[in-house]
């Protein structure tokens, strides 16, 4: 291993960049599996619900639960890149810089 990596491997921040990097995707990573699987649980014993229109139109309730499954998943994503593109970045500028 090169003196660098050896540096950046033991300096704080990066213990700090990796720790608060995986707890955030665990964190999102198990909110999209509680909405994906609520979705396909839904769909095996919530028929009658999904099926159900809304209002007195043809759109029954599927359509918008199932929209909000997708929506969902760019919007954790986009949550994702926009904390990696602020404070992960930084970090990792800082740790660079330091290991120098």
């Amino acid at each position: 291993m090169t003196p660098n990596a050896t540096r950046i491997l033991n300096n704080p921040k990066f213990q700090e960049l990796v720790a608060k990097r995986s707890a955030f995707a665990w964190t999102l990573s198990i909110a999209m599996l509680v909405i994906y699987f609520g979705f396909i649980l839904l769909v095996a014993f919530g028929k009658s619900f999904l099926g159900t229109p809304i209002g007195s139109g043809v759109t029954t309730w599927g359509i918008p639960v199932g929209v909000f499954t997708i929506v969902s998943a760019f919007i954790l994503t986009g949550i994702y890149v926009y904390r990696a593109n602020g404070e992960f970045d930084e970090l990792n500028r800082q740790i660079l810089e330091e290991s120098k």
